[in-house]
């Protein structure tokens, strides 16, 4: 049976109609999902403002250890390196030529109390004399002079055997300080000299040990400015923490306190001396080392943070966060950085409490593009 022309010419619209169908359907586009990211909303909180300052660190006391007799260095008494206590002998200059001295000026000393005896008897029988016109009056004067010249030869050869007595004490050369001693100066044989004050050895005192580093008086002066705005509370020096930081990165295990900062700027820095003071018992630091302290100067009660992750740091020392806006649209925004505080970066600029800062899920999305907000942690 064959079509009439009607029916063909209705096969051929419909057919027409179903491919215009299809077409349609192949024209919309396929919207993707929003993808989805763990967010943080930024709140304010009360923060140490926390100042990480370079430095080095000091010995807390210093002797230098001088040769204060003049002879030949027969023994050293003291292990290199070692810990030394005060009065601990180091060293034994030969005493025998300052023994002698010391043995002449008690003969002296001697010889001048017997002329004493003998010109203090001669004024004594003159006294006798002279009432009976026995002797003339100027030698009984005479004799006088001489008993007062025997007494002030007496302090002098006293005060030579005191001096001769000390200069052989010196021969025993003592620890002025408890501390670590170091390497000896000079060897046993060598002529040390009271004159040149020879340098025997140097002996520094390590618990505790100081840390001194500087800050610009122009930091300085920007957070007194703050302390008068009412922006910052001062802490006191007894309650500033004071945390060090050592050359390997690693964070020396006893906090410090602080102990001073200098009243006066150094003309060709601008800088300004402080000093803090951190217990040392097993030793760990030592004189001229290089380190890092953390320095909290006061307290901010509105302090910004955010973590870590959430913080891209540019090769131009540039900081951007990821936020989320009122109709979740990403958008970037530059940040100035404080410090970083355990596993948080204080915010200085850029940031302030209610913003929705993207922690989770930063490498599949790009600025303008529409996000699902979920609360960081939360997300499968």
């Amino acid at each position: 049976m064959q079509a009439t022309p009607t029916l063909k010419v209705s096969i051929l619209f419909l057919s027409f109609g179903i491919f215009a169908g299809c077409g349609n359907k192949q024209n919309v586009p396929m919207q993707p999902p929003a993808p989805e990211v763990g967010v943080v909303t930024v709140t304010s909180q009360t923060m140490p403002v926390t100042t990480e300052l370079p430095g080095r660190i000091d010995a807390e006391r210093v002797a230098q250890v001088r040769a204060r007799a003049t002879g030949i260095l027969l023994k050293r008494l003291f292990t290199e390196g070692s810990q030394v206590k005060e009065g601990d002998v180091l060293f034994q200059i030969d005493p025998a030529p300052l023994k002698a001295a010391y043995d002449s000026a008690k003969a002296s000393l001697a010889k001048a109390e017997a002329e004493l005896d003998q010109t203090k008897a001669k004024a004594g029988r003159y006294k006798v004399l002279v009432a009976i016109n026995a002797v003339s009056k100027q030698d009984y004067d005479d004799a006088l002079a001489a008993e007062l010249q025997a007494q002030a030869d007496i302090q002098a050869a006293k005060a030579a055997v005191e001096t001769a007595f000390l200069n052989l004490g010196y021969t025993s050369v003592t620890a002025p300080i408890s501390g670590k001693i170091g390497e000896a100066k000079v060897t046993e044989g060598a002529l040390v000299s009271q004159t040149d004050a020879t340098e025997l050895a140097i002996i520094q005192q390590l618990d505790p040990i100081y840390f001194d580093f500087t800050e610009s008086s122009t930091d300085l002066l920007k957070l007194r400015r703050s302390f008068d705005g009412g922006q910052l509370q001062k802490v006191t020096p007894d309650e500033a923490k004071v945390t060090l930081l050592l050359e390997d990165g690693t964070t020396y295990k006893e906090p410090g306190k602080l102990l001073f900062s200098d009243i006066t700027v150094d003309p060709s820095t601008g800088m300004v001396t402080l000093r803090a003071e951190f217990p040392n018992t097993d030793h760990i630091l030592l004189p001229g080392m290089f380190a890092r302290v953390q320095l909290e100067e006061a307290v901010d009660q509105d302090a910004i943070s955010i973590l870590q992750r959430a913080v891209a740091l540019g090769g131009n020392g540039t900081a951007t966060v990821m936020i989320v806006t009122e109709d979740n649209k990403v958008e970037a925004r530059q940040i100035k950085l404080g410090v970083a505080i355990d596993d948080k970066w204080t915010v200085t600029e850029g940031l302030k409490a209610g913003d929705t800062v993207i922690v989770e899920g930063l490498q599949k999305i790009k600025p303008g593009m529409t996000v699902k907000t979920i609360p960081f942690g939360q997300s499968e």
